[in-house]
């Protein structure tokens, strides 16, 4: 009988015999360690340890977890990152603030827009302007529009993974119109590249009013039709409910925001909390329910695109007239119109263009919104030159990501397509 070897033995050879990574090595130390092991008596030990990814349908993006298995339950998963990393805090570091605009649309590529105010709020809090008061109903406005996008992708995706595919479909197609309002108010559908420091690309038409008010007279019912064709279905409900528990404690402790920590009971909401934009200016609720489980963080989702579509109506009604860009000159850039007759413009736009915004040395600032998927934030650090000294980005799809070996530790291996689907994780911002 072959002597038994011991966990060090045992991690040697196999590294030896194929030739492993030394991140794969330290994965094989996490899944062997005592935390993680699960135990039979005698002869029925039967760990299995399961690669799930890179390159799966299911996991929402370029994501390896490597599960730990007892049966067919779940004792420990390590998140493997890095496979889709493009080194954007890196390269914001040679970009001027206005060349790395584009680069936020990549982040969370299901709301751009929303990438795009973050980031430029965070700029212009360190160059200490600020957008108009028409610009920052109209950035409220593509706030929630992104956030109605993201939404319905993810309910569509969320219920595609526990094989209802008919929502999908429905879902999608309200997306779709969003993105067609979109397209007359950018230019474009997808990566926008919309808001400019200090303003907007371009102001926003009647047409652009017209539909969205139209968009969102018809939406309310398209999603009722939606939510009656999942949640009367007991598969749905028996997929969702009880799968993925965390407790408060350690959804706190692991740094979760959004509807992932509202689906917890706790009310926390940048835009009640910390509030920015226009926020302070509209009504609205912040749902939480207290299971904490997959069907309580698709119901927190659900009932947000409800008020979403609130506060767009208040939106429409009180945005006011006016420019859409700040008058300061020397950090802004000026009018196409007025660059192409007058000198002082001409030269201000060469001067942005060319070598970027120029704050104060040594001037720092942190800003956080509310995106769909939590707490998006940019902290920028300046050297007083055209292009950060350092930027870094607080993703809430990589936080969550984080959540997830306690999420679907004691769950069934069948459940791990639908914990995944339940934080709403993007890969381009988890890795950014």
């Amino acid at each position: 009988m072959q002597e038994e070897l011991t966990k060090e033995e045992y991690i040697e050879e196999t590294k030896q015999e194929s030739h492993i990574s030394l991140s794969q090595e330290k994965i094989l130390r996490a899944l062997e360690s005592d935390d993680v092991r699960g135990h039979f008596e005698g002869s029925l030990d039967n760990q299995l340890v399961l690669n799930m990814g890179p390159q799966h349908p299911a996991t929402h993006g370029v994501l390896q977890l490597v599960v730990s298995l007892d049966g067919e339950s779940v004792v420990g998963t390590i998140p493997v990152l890095g496979y889709l990393h493009r080194g954007y805090e890196k390269l914001a570091e040679n970009m001027t603030s206005h060349e790395f605009i584009p680069h936020t649309d990549r982040l969370d590529y299901l709301s751009p827009l929303a990438n795009n105010v973050g980031y430029v709020l965070a700029i212009e809090k360190l160059l200490k302007i600020e957008a108009t008061p028409r610009a920052q109903w109209i950035r409220t406005m593509c706030c929630e529009m992104a956030r109605l996008a993201s939404h319905c992708v993810w309910v569509g995706t969320m219920a595609m993974d526990v094989g209802a595919l008919t929502v999908f479909l429905w879902t999608f197609t309200e997306r779709e119109k969003i993105l067609d309002i979109l397209d007359i108010l950018t230019g474009v559908r997808f990566t926008t590249s919309y808001t400019r420091i200090g303003g907007l690309a371009l102001d926003m038409s009647d047409e652009v009013t017209a539909r969205l008010k139209v968009f969102l007279d018809q939406f309310i019912p398209k999603l009722e039709d939606a939510r009656a064709l999942i949640e009367r279905n007991k598969i749905f409900i028996n997929r969702c409910e009880g799968v993925g528990y965390i407790s408060k404690e350690d959804a706190i402790s692991l740094g979760l925001t959004g509807p992932n920590l509202r689906a917890t009971g706790i009310a926390n909401d940048l835009r009640i909390d910390d509030p920015y934009l226009k926020y302070r200016e509209v009504d609205f609720d912040v749902p939480t329910l207290t299971e904490s489980d997959v069907l309580a963080r698709y119901y927190v989702r659900i009932r947000e695109m409800y008020e979403s579509v609130k506060i767009l109506r208040q939106c429409m009604e009180k945005i006011p007239q006016g420019p859409i860009n700040s008058p300061d000159a020397k950090q802004v850039l000026p009018d196409k119109g007025e660059v192409y007759s007058k000198m002082e413009e001409l030269i201000h736009d060469f001067m942005i263009v060319n070598f970027g915004n120029t704050p104060e040395k040594g001037a720092e600032a942190y800003q956080a919104i509310e995106a769909s998927k939590g707490e998006l934030g940019f902290y920028a650090i300046s050297d007083g030159k055209g292009y950060p000294f350092r930027l870094k980005i607080r993703s809430p799809s990589t936080v969550a990501i984080g959540a997830l070996p306690t999420m679907m530790k004691g769950a069934m291996i069948s459940d791990i397509v639908a914990i995944i689907g339940s934080i709403d994780p993007v890969m381009g911002e988890a890795d950014k």
